[in-house]
C-alpha cells in the first residue's frame, strides 16, 4: 500500500546531501503531467552550502533529479553525485 504526503507538508523542506551538507529547501516539484511521476525536486540553494559552490544556480535554484533521492523524513537526502545532473 502507498502512502501519499499531501504537497504543503513537503514544502520548505530542508535538502541534505547523503554526506549531511546542506543544499537548500525545496521549492517546488516537477511533475510529469501524464504519469503523474515526480521527475525533479526544485531546490533553493542556501548560500553558504558548500554545494551551492559546486553549481550554477539561476536565480539560486537548482534542479535535482528525483532518482538522486534516497530517503524522505523531516528532510530529503539525495544522492550528492546527482546534483547538477538534470542541468
Amino acid at each position: 500500500m502507498y502512502k501519499y504526503t499531501i504537497a504543503r507538508q513537503l514544502a520548505t523542506k530542508r535538502v541534505i546531501t547523503n554526506r549531511g551538507d546542506e543544499v537548500g529547501k525545496l521549492v517546488d516539484l516537477l511533475v510529469d503531467e501524464r504519469s503523474g511521476d515526480i521527475e525533479a525536486l526544485l531546490v533553493e540553494v542556501d548560500r553558504d552550502s558548500k554545494v551551492a559552490k559546486k553549481v550554477e544556480a539561476k536565480d539560486r535554484v537548482i534542479e535535482v533529479p528525483y532518482s538522486a533521492v534516497t530517503a524522505v523524513s523531516d528532510v530529503f537526502i539525495v544522492d550528492e553525485r546527482e546534483i547538477g545532473a538534470a542541468d
